[in-house]
């Protein structure tokens, strides 16, 4: 099993849910966070004061998949999410050792 994990701007959330549906993925968790890479924030003007906003508004999406899906599942974020723009965001790719579902019991791939 894999975790992938997108970070991508919060304007492409519903094109990636969309997608990813269209795959069959059942589940899939969404965080707002806030970070920054290359773009190392951007400065604002506000009541006439300047003031830098060193981290940026982005929405992780969490999915845990089989690994033969894995390559459909980063094909569809990149396709929802990619805008050519500085920021468009990263997905991480990570092993999962077991996944339990609290309410049965289930272990491994039956837990997703």
């Amino acid at each position: 099993m894999k975790r992938i994990d997108a970070i991508i701007k919060p304007f492409a959330l519903d094109e990636v849910k969309t997608k990813l549906a269209a795959l069959g993925v059942k589940g899939l968790t969404v965080t707002e966070v806030k970070g920054f890479g290359r773009q190392k924030g951007h400065s604002e003007l506000y009541r006439g004061a300047e003031y830098v906003v060193d981290f940026l508004p982005k929405v992780q999406v969490t999915i845990l998949a089989a690994e033969d899906q894995v390559g459909a599942i980063t094909d569809a974020i990149i396709a929802a999410a990619k805008t050519g723009k500085i920021g468009d965001g990263k997905i991480f790719v990570a092993s999962v050792d077991d996944v339990i579902r609290i309410r049965t019991g289930e272990r491994g791939p039956d837990a997703i």
